[in-house]
This record gives structure tokens, sequence and C-alpha cells, in this order.
């Protein structure tokens, strides 16, 4: 199984605040995809997934009217 340092970034739909909230975490995982369709499950979710340099995976989800990023980058 892989490890990802896991950083998830939900957008601040609020007009005035243009804060992100945004949480580390260290997960091990061989589907982050999977990980990401867990974590939002039950929710109609729409993903885009983009590969990044050295291994990083870069999430974009949409559900519910939520825009969340999940950047999985591999640990050595």
């Amino acid at each position: 199984m892989a490890a990802y340092e896991l950083v998830r970034e939900i957008e601040n739909s609020c007009a005035r605040n243009q804060m992100r909230d945004v949480f580390f975490d260290e997960i091990e995982t061989d589907d982050p995809v999977a990980y990401v369709r867990r974590e939002i499950k039950g929710k109609e979710v729409n993903l885009e997934v983009d590969t990044l340099s050295g291994g990083a995976l870069c999430i974009h989800v949409e559900s519910a009217g939520m825009v969340q990023k999940f950047l999985f980058t591999p640990l050595d």
C-alpha cells in the first residue's frame, strides 16, 4: 500500500470570506480516487483527476455545490 501526504482544501462560498479550510493528513491507499469517493460517499460527485510531476495526484471534486481539492503527494 502506498503512503501519501494528503492536503484537502475546501473552498469557502461566503462572499466576504476568501479563506479556505485546509486539512493535512498522512494516509495509506492504493487508489486515491476510491479514497476520495469514500470520503464524499452518498453524494453525486463530479471528479477531475490531474497527474502532477513526481507521482502526485490532484483530484478536483464538486458535490452538493461544494468545491474541494485533494492533493496526494507520495511519501518516500
